[in-house]
């Protein structure tokens, strides 16, 4: 039994910008000074391969199928490796239509997922999505993400002390922010949100 799983890649924009400083000899006051974020978070070693974990058996039920899909994408949704276990209902058919909750663990952090079976193609792939309730956020993949998007041209970043792994919303920001330090820069004190996907945490 093999399943087939289709996701979406979100493009990343980043940058900031400052307000114009001046005075208007009215006397206002000044604008507070930005703080410069305390974490700092320097270049992470690459990904290892996701298939040091081996594909289940040929004769495998399509719940042990779906459950490996869905460690391999709470691995990529956290952008970091860690211990990973999959759950979904025990005897789950993949007639087209049915519908399931499934959860994953990742560090000890649950998420579940809402599981819609679609149509079997012709080569007897089972089509489905699987949609997370809430989003993971990691130390690692957030470093990775913004020493990937910027290829070297970034000393290191700054964040508010994100956890090496934490819940968080999916899709909106989060209540944490990074600044990236380009190379040869001083950091600036403005930073932006970091959020969690399911293809992985994203910067804008």
């Amino acid at each position: 039994m093999s399943v087939l799983i289709t996701g979406a890649v979100c493009l990343v924009a980043a940058g900031c910008g400052g307000g114009k400083s001046g005075a208007d000899g009215a006397g206002g006051e000044p604008k507070p000074a930005a703080t410069v974020l305390p974490q700092k978070l320097d270049k992470p070693p690459a990904m290892p391969d996701d298939k040091a974990e081996p594909s289940p058996a040929a004769d495998a039920s399509f719940s042990e199928n779906l459950e490996y899909e869905l460690r391999r994408k709470t691995r990529t949704m956290a952008g970091a490796t860690g211990s990973i276990t999959a759950e979904c209902p025990e005897g789950l058919g993949s007639e087209n239509g049915t519908q399931a909750t499934c959860k994953t663990t990742f560090e000890g952090l649950q998420v579940e997922w809402d599981v819609r079976i679609g149509e079997k193609s012709l080569f007897s792939t089972v089509k489905y999505t699987a949609t997370p309730r809430q989003g993971i956020l990691t130390r690692d993949g957030v470093a990775r993400l913004l020493h990937g998007n910027y290829k070297g041209s970034i000393d290191y970043a700054l964040c508010n002390d994100i956890p090496k792994a934490v819940l968080a919303p999916l899709g909106s920001p989060s209540k944490y922010r990074c600044e990236v330090v380009m190379k040869g820069q001083k950091p600036s004190g403005f930073a932006q949100p970091v959020r969690a996907t399911d293809s992985g945490p994203r910067y804008y």
